[in-house]
């Protein structure tokens, strides 16, 4: 028999062996593999739940789209919405706002920059904590500071915390006041302008806001885009500044009902499994449309390098 070398066959190389660092590479990300059975096997049973009667003690009743359509006819639902969207709607321009406003403050050269830093970024790692809302609560309360500062001026006590139309006030105040995350991001942001633009700028007689409106915007427009949809993904979610302030309730007069409390209480309050599932999957569909959405007007504001 002949040898295929030698009848001149094509002889296949062997297989190489992987790299030791590719084997490597498969044991580090082995445990996100793990955590994510634990993420899609729940994804997948909320999709099938979302379409069913079930209260954690009864086998899952197939129901189709009864769920979605219950949500139409359900007034506290509506409100949920209309709390959520006020809130998020508000709140965020505001606070983005105001974390530029400070960013651009602290990148002129202040001394103690890192502990300027620190103070207004410290808020925001408190801005969900059950700590912080107690303590907005009673600053915002009948007899808080807030209320002895204005009494200074002859103002009557506001019912912050007790009156619907001043309870998802004092929250949108919570939610702009710890604006310290994205004003890091945009502070980073500003560090990367070449002062050589705004030099230019001056000598050509460029005033401050004509410089902000032409230099600052558009450079900073990626970080701003990528805050403004980290920080509407987050408002939509809200969940415990509602359910601390008021109790669990979302009151005074469901003021203070924002979805995701809502959600909690037709789950596990009212053990109506199926109808939060459903109603968690029509928040994903709105956060998603609107995230969507900011990425087709990005088009048109958002200015990259190239």
């Amino acid at each position: 028999m002949k040898d295929p070398a030698v009848a001149g066959a094509p002889v296949s190389p062997p297989k190489a062996a992987k790299p030791p660092q590719d084997r490597s590479g498969y044991l580090f990300i082995l445990p996100w593999f793990i955590g994510m059975a634990f993420t899609i096997i729940p994804f997948f049973a909320s999709l099938y739940l979302a379409f069913t009667d079930y209260n954690l003690l009864n086998v899952p009743n197939w129901i189709g789209l009864e769920n979605f359509a219950e949500m139409f006819s359900d007034e506290t639902w509506w409100q949920s919405v209309k709390v959520t969207f006020v809130y998020t709607f508000v709140s965020v321009p505001l606070s983005l706002a105001a974390a530029l406003g400070v960013a651009m403050l602290l990148n002129r050269g202040v001394r103690g920059l890192p502990v300027y830093r620190a103070i207004f970024y410290l808020p925001s790692l408190l801005g969900g904590s059950v700590a912080l809302v107690l303590l907005w609560r009673y600053i915002f309360g009948l007899n808080g500071i807030v209320n002895a500062f204005l009494g200074f001026f002859g103002i009557e006590k506001i019912g912050w915390t007790s009156d619907p139309d001043y309870a998802l006030t004092t929250l949108i105040i919570l939610h702009i006041w710890t604006f310290g995350s994205p004003m890091v991001i945009f502070l980073a942001g500003l560090k990367q302008i070449p002062a050589m633009y705004y030099e230019a700028a001056a000598i050509d007689g460029a005033t401050k806001w004509q410089q902000f409106r032409k230099i600052t915007l558009p450079l900073l427009s990626p970080i701003i885009f990528f805050n403004l949809i980290q920080s509407l993904i987050s408002s939509f979610q809200t969940f415990t500044q509602g359910f601390i302030f008021s109790g669990g309730k979302g009151g005074p007069a469901n003021s203070t009902m924002f979805y995701n409390l809502y959600l909690y209480k037709q789950g596990f309050e009212q053990f109506h499994m199926g109808y939060a599932s459903a109603m968690a999957w029509m928040l994903l569909i709105i956060i998603a449309a609107f995230t969507g959405l900011n990425f087709l007007m990005a088009k048109r504001w958002v200015h990259y390098d190239n």
